[in-house]
């Protein structure tokens, strides 16, 4: 199964007071290069969604993504995942990774489990102690609905929309819950 990973970086991150993907965690590296390079060990290929006029390395992103620019970003994440999604026209992969850039802590042993589980026709939910978590991972069927969002509900909608097409898969990760709202959450 080919998966593309959409990593949503656009945000203005209003709660953190501060640009949170460039914040460090232990190692040195920033959030989101964190985030990027997680899915870079994993998907076929990566697209990273950033603030109109913003470029990777302005970011520390790695070689290898991809980076789409989302004009409307600060109308809400579903502007953003609406402008990833208009950017996978040229993409062959069968599915798409909504990854959130401020959740680095996913093991990528989970990532693989969702793949696995992933199709052309269905929505791939991890959940972690009976909470539903990230990344959603939505079968190029949705694609076309992904590309229209808009707000700042993201793909919940969609989801709700195709209940019968999802799949739970049971994760035994807090990552897939665990993301940076305050520098607190960085701990």
């Amino acid at each position: 199964m080919s998966v593309v990973a959409l990593v949503l970086a656009a945000g203005q991150a209003s709660r953190f007071g501060a640009d949170k993907r460039r914040a460090l965690l232990a190692d040195g590296r920033s959030l989101l290069q964190h985030s990027v390079e997680r899915a870079l060990a994993v998907f076929d290929e990566v697209r990273v969604v950033l603030r109109a006029g913003e470029q990777a390395e302005d970011l520390g992103l790695p070689m290898g993504c991809r980076i789409v620019a989302s004009p409307e970003a600060g109308l809400g994440m579903g502007h953003s995942l609406a402008a990833g999604a208009a950017s996978l026209d040229d993409c062959a992969a069968e599915a798409v990774a909504i990854v959130l850039g401020d959740m680095p802590w996913i093991q990528v042993q989970t990532f693989l489990r969702l793949i696995e589980a992933a199709s052309p026709t269905a929505v791939v939910v991890p959940r972690h102690q009976e909470q539903n978590g990230h990344p959603v991972l939505f079968g190029r069927h949705y694609w076309p609905e992904l590309a229209l969002l808009a707000g700042d509900e993201g793909a919940r909608s969609v989801l709700q929309r195709h209940l019968r097409q999802l799949r739970v898969v049971e994760v035994d990760d807090a990552g897939v819950l665990r993301d940076v709202d305050t520098p607190a959450a960085l701990g």
